[in-house]
């Protein structure tokens, strides 16, 4: 069967049994269960660090026009930001229609502290590792890419005498997509193990009084990655919209389970480059960066909070109030980048920009992981639609790779 079967049968089975552990009050079992999806996850990011910096040097040493590079980092950038108020807009409108907030009355348990993002000038400073070495140690995916990019420069300058390097960070991104492939034959038990704990954890009691939330965030996202993604993929990239989604269902699945974009990285590269048939000296670099700033799935969920938090205290929102938030949730996605809590400064950034109480964060709180699920996944769809426009563009997409009609299959462990 292939992996990405596989992954939805645990999916399934894993929210079968969640519920009915919940149901029993066996949720503590749930817990246990939990276990070995962290397992997984811990495996998965263990990953990260290696394979970000050094498949990104690969990539650079892959490309020898500088300016080629710089091409490459604008169209990025462009796309990431352009998605990212796409998104807010769309939430921002699922909100107005869909009312989650009308007649829900709110009692707000706390309040939460507004943080501020670092100024601009002092991200784009501290993106400079002062030590790479503590860099990857802390998993500043920022300063890593950073890094790997000044890194493989250097290895293109030195020419013929940097030749044994450039083959040994060839050698060594051959073993660790390898490993990699052996981390991810595991993704049914994991996807299994959290789902079960999701499920188990949360149940249908707490689901349903928030229920339309949540079905504004889904819906959107949804939206957002069929008509978004699925025309940019089709009228700019002229690619199969089809083949696409089908290309990217497991790192789909394994960051809806996981929700975390950096921590299911390994699972988007090796889509990426083996379904969508883009060359690693592309994915290399917009994947690592996608994951660190590209928060399309953030930014919606941003637009139905704020219109949610507004309904249920009473707050009548202006036209200037929803190209606010807009601005702030677009902006935000990258001024938050690489901050610890980063979707909660995020929250309480937009929040606080039309003048919002603070405590609707600590309302929504309590369902957080069950959006944070779709958004992630948003994120990482987004991420690989970047991938695929950028690469078409630089002609870098082996077409009979990307309209070839498979997923990864599970590696068969030791074979050659």
């Amino acid at each position: 069967m292939l992996l990405w079967k596989q992954i939805a049968v645990a999916l399934g089975l894993g929210l079968a049994l969640g519920v009915a552990l919940n149901m029993t009050g066996n949720a503590a079992v749930a817990g246990t269960i939990k276990l070995v999806g962290d397992a997984f996850i811990a495996a998965i990011k263990m990953l990260v660090v290696p394979l970000v910096f050094v498949s990104l040097v690969c990539g650079m040493t892959s490309v020898a026009e500088i300016g080629r590079m710089g091409r490459i980092g604008v169209k990025t950038l462009a796309f990431y930001l352009g998605t990212t108020a796409f998104a807010v807009a769309i939430g921002l409108l699922l909100g107005i229609l869909l009312e989650p907030g009308a007649g829900v009355a709110l009692v707000a348990d706390g309040m939460v502290d507004a943080k501020q993002a670092p100024p601009f000038g002092k991200l784009l400073v501290g993106i400079i590792p002062s030590n790479p070495i503590s860099a990857a140690a802390d998993g500043n995916v920022l300063q890593i890419i950073f890094f790997a990019i000044i890194f493989g420069l250097a290895i293109n300058l030195a020419g013929a005498a940097a030749q044994p390097i450039r083959g040994f960070f060839e050698a060594l991104n051959a073993v660790i997509m390898k490993l990699a492939e052996v981390v991810i034959s595991f993704a049914p038990y994991g996807v299994f193990a959290l789902m079960t704990w999701v499920a188990g954890t949360y149940g249908l009691e707490m689901l349903l009084p928030l229920g339309l939330i949540i079905l504004a965030v889904y819906l959107g996202c949804l939206i957002h990655a069929v008509v978004v993604y699925g025309s940019i993929v089709a009228f700019m990239a002229r690619l199969n919209p089809v083949r696409f989604f089908q290309g990217v269902i497991e790192p789909a699945i394994v960051s809806f389970t996981s929700t975390s974009s950096a921590g299911t990285l390994p699972v988007t590269m090796a889509a990426a480059t083996r379904n969508l048939g883009v060359k690693n000296s592309v994915a290399s670099f917009t994947l690592p960066l996608g994951a660190t700033i590209n928060m399309d799935g953030t930014a919606l969920y941003q637009g139905v909070t704020a219109v949610f938090v507004a309904q249920a205290f009473g707050v009548t929102l202006s036209g200037a109030d929803y190209a606010t938030i807009v601005a702030a949730a677009t902006l935000a996605s990258i001024g938050t980048a690489g901050v610890p809590g980063g979707g909660l400064i995020m929250l309480s950034m937009v929040l606080t920009s039309v003048g919002l109480p603070l405590e609707g964060v600590a309302i929504i709180a309590g369902i957080d992981r069950i959006l944070d699920m779709a958004r992630t996944t948003l994120n990482v769809v987004g991420d690989c639609a970047c991938t695929v426009l950028v690469a078409k563009s630089e002609g870098e997409v082996d077409l009979d790779a990307f309209n070839t009609p498979h997923v990864m299959a599970a590696p068969k462990l030791g074979t050659g």
